[in-house]
């Protein structure tokens, strides 16, 4: 009963700190992404140390609803009709972003005397974005038009493109002796991409029936959780599935005009949670064990990516706004990229401390930092187009 009841009042207060952070959040130039980061760390096992282990131990499961909800959405933004407009800035863009900030940052880290094969893996590591926190920063903006479109439809891919370059950054890392991690990556993305198809395009037809025009919530919650079940159980990347199938919805679905929109009105809470459990169980002594080759990781992601989403815009021949403010909207890095770095200090051992001890560094650091220049691109572009 004790068990229950401590379980009940934690969720019950993470989720009204939820209020607090959005008022918070509406009157500083801190995002409540943000927010919630560092009040969890404050309550977690690094500060007051009170929340539950009941709770931390279900940290996986809610991380896993609230990014499958993320997936589901950003595939929606990747609608035909609506990215048609985007296609070239869209790849051109996100490709650019993340093959500048690998090599920038494999350069970097080879110049401050980091072995050729760790920096190619840690540079393939920098390439990914954390979608859960842009698209909420996006959706707390309240900023429209295309450069939010734009963004969210970037960063439905950018994972993609990171993965794809992590594999080939570990069989180089390995000299080409084990084939299996960039084998694993290619059925991890590929496997995802086939799952998301044979769920959404059924999932396109069959939806909306049962109320003309508006599929109901628990049409959207069990779909999706068919998904994220499958992909696991199938060892394929939920994401990347999730985001296929929305894509897949939204581009078949000629019934409803908002396929899953119900989906938009429960994800807020479980998000508040994801991120409250994430900062409680952020590594925040990893930031002191960083030294310079973190320092030098951070400084030449962030560069990477403003550079590379620049040259990207450039050659999409893409708007001013575009080109000057997306780098910074693409700087949040969460889990994907640990998770990298676990399977890269499999296959590499002897590299295992720097690699961990780099990431987890790096990933504190622009999970708290990264929303805010999210905010500020988004707050940014749509002053400028409101003033004129």
């Amino acid at each position: 009963m004790e068990s229950t009841s401590l379980f009940m009042l934690t969720i019950g207060g993470i989720l009204l700190l939820g209020l607090v952070t959005s008022a918070i959040g509406r009157r500083t130039f801190l995002p409540r992404v943000t927010l919630l980061l560092i009040f969890g760390a404050m309550i977690g096992s690094n500060g007051l140390d009170w929340i539950p282990l009941e709770i931390s131990r279900r940290f996986e499961l809610v991380a896993d609803v609230a990014l499958l909800m993320v997936g589901f959405l950003l595939g929606e933004k990747l609608a035909i009709k609506s990215i048609r407009q985007f296609a070239a800035p869209i790849m051109w863009i996100s490709l650019s972003a993340a093959l500048v900030t690998a090599s920038v940052v494999s350069l970097g880290l080879m110049w401050a005397g980091v072995p050729k094969s760790i920096a190619v893996v840690l540079g393939c590591i920098a390439a990914a974005t954390a979608p859960a926190a842009v698209l909420d920063v996006a959706m707390e903006s309240g900023a429209e038009g295309p450069f939010r479109n734009l963004l969210l439809a970037i960063v439905a891919i950018d994972d993609a493109w990171a993965l794809i370059l992590f594999g080939f950054g570990v069989a180089i890392a390995t000299a080409a002796t084990e084939t299996n991690a960039f084998m694993m990556v290619l059925r991890e993305i590929g496997g995802g991409i086939a799952l998301g198809i044979v769920l959404g395009v059924p999932a396109a037809y069959l939806t909306g029936r049962l109320r003309k025009g508006q599929p109901i919530l628990s049409e959207a919650l069990g779909i999706v959780f068919v998904c994220g079940g499958l992909a696991i159980w199938l060892e394929v990347s939920f994401l990347i599935a999730a985001m296929v199938m929305g894509a897949m919805i939204a581009n078949f679905a000629k019934h409803h005009e908002y396929p899953f929109h119900a989906i938009e009105n429960i994800e807020w809470p479980f998000m508040v949670i994801f991120f409250v459990l994430a900062g409680a169980t952020l590594e925040l002594a990893a930031l002191r064990d960083v030294g310079l080759i973190g320092g030098v990781y951070i400084v030449c992601r962030a560069i990477g990516k403003v550079l590379g989403a620049r040259i990207g815009g450039e050659l999409a021949r893409a708007d001013k706004k575009t080109r000057n403010w997306m780098g910074l909207a693409l700087l949040p890095q969460a889990g994907v990229a640990i998770g990298m770095a676990l399977v890269a200090s499999n296959h590499l051992p002897e590299y295992r401390q720097t690699l961990l001890s780099v990431v987890i560094g790096s990933t504190v650091f622009f999970e708290i930092i990264g929303p805010v220049f999210t905010r500020l691109a988004l707050k940014r572009v749509q002053y400028t187009v409101d003033a004129s």
